[in-house]
């Protein structure tokens, strides 16, 4: 008998076509609807982004202020919503609440079983202007302090980060801060058939509904080898402490071959695309708050980056969370909310692939090969 190719994980499958991202392996970047995701991170806003991952162009300026106007029109969440946040205990993960949350959402829709474009294109409107909302509540709420409802003018970020901080120091005044928060929302934004995104292609697959599919999706992104990760790569930096002990600390874990979260990826084999762009905005936000002894973090990256790169087999490198993790921390955000934020931007992403999977839909059921008993009766 010949035995079944096992690719555990589905390592090196491919389950499926998708227009709407790939890895180019000729020159390492990851491409949005063919666009080079550090050029969008680099000239492009967050909102255009997420309107060329749903509709396969950038949009033109009346495009675009229509999207916008659509998303700030929808940010608000009802009383309701807000009191289904408040009732959850404080101390579970906030990526319960999301899931939660959205669940909640869901409830409210007449069509929850459409595979139409146009309504899940508004599903994903509706989650985009509203998750930055829900996750602000929840910070907030968690800090004691009160509600600060979405604004109607302000851009994405600058709104989310206003309704997190509020004051007049928080980084929703500071032009740069919000800079690096809308390049952490592009470079996250969308990675093809990863785990969470398979995940919500899977439940689309059995005809299920859009809010089903990213309720999946939240839960598969809440993991520490997925979306959680980021949240990992803060909390070892805070287990090392002082950047002189990050080299032991390493060679340690690799030596005991424990996880180093923040390095390695399956797709990439000369290191994350993403990487340069978003170190160089965690960099720059460290030179411009010394106040949070931000240049200890930089010091500590650059040392665990070269002591995994020269010290394993395969000269591993960081992948985006490890310079999401400390940017996110400088900007002043609770560690365990590092992985809601990405779902604020991978939203756009899952959308896409919901969409695409519908459009030419077969369900996605792989085969398992048995190696348990042989078949065996009772006993009477």
């Amino acid at each position: 008998m010949t035995e079944p190719d096992i690719r555990k994980g589905l390592n090196g499958v491919v389950a499926d076509y998708t227009a709407v991202s790939k890895v180019n392996p000729e020159t390492n970047s990851l491409l949005y609807r063919g666009y080079p995701v550090q050029e969008l991170a680099e000239h492009c806003t967050f909102e255009e982004v997420a309107y060329l991952l749903w509709n396969g162009e950038l949009p033109n300026a009346q495009e675009l202020a229509d999207f916008r106007g659509g998303c700030m029109a929808n940010r608000d969440i009802d009383e309701e919503l807000i009191q289904v946040i408040n009732f959850l205990p404080k101390d579970c993960h906030p990526m319960d609440v999301l899931r939660t949350a959205v669940s909640y959402l869901g409830t409210h829709d007449p069509e929850k079983f459409t595979t139409d474009v146009a309504h899940l294109q508004s599903i994903g409107r509706q989650l985009l202007a509203k998750l930055p909302t829900i996750v602000a509540t929840d910070i907030r709420r968690r800090q004691g302090k009160e509600y600060i409802a979405p604004s109607k003018e302000k851009g994405f970020s600058e709104n989310f980060l206003w309704m997190v901080f509020g004051d007049e120091k928080s980084p929703a005044n500071i032009p740069s801060d919000i800079e690096a928060f809308e390049k952490t929302m592009i470079l996250y934004a969308e990675h093809s058939f990863n785990a969470s995104t398979f995940t919500a292609r899977t439940i689309a697959s059995t005809m299920s509904d859009g809010w089903s599919a990213i309720t999946g999706a939240i839960g598969a992104l809440k993991g520490p080898l997925h979306g959680g990760a980021n949240e990992f790569v803060m909390h070892h930096m805070e287990e090392i402490g002082d950047p002189a002990k990050a080299e032991e600390w390493c060679l340690n874990k690799l030596k005991n071959k424990e996880l180093v979260m923040g390095f390695g990826h399956r797709v990439y084999k000369k290191g994350d695309s993403r990487v340069p762009t978003m170190e160089a905005a965690f960099k720059k936000l460290a030179a411009e708050h010394p106040e949070k002894d931000s240049q200890k973090w930089v010091e500590m990256y650059d040392i665990m980056a070269k002591t995994m790169y020269e010290n394993t087999s395969i000269n591993i490198r960081p992948n985006l969370d490890f310079p999401s993790g400390p940017a996110y921390y400088i900007l002043g955000f609770d560690i365990e909310f590092f992985t809601p934020l990405f779902v604020m931007s991978r939203i756009t992403g899952w959308t896409a692939h919901i969409i695409e999977q519908f459009e030419n839909n077969s369900l996605i059921r792989p085969l398992s090969a048995y190696n348990g008993p042989d078949e065996r009766h009772v006993e009477k």
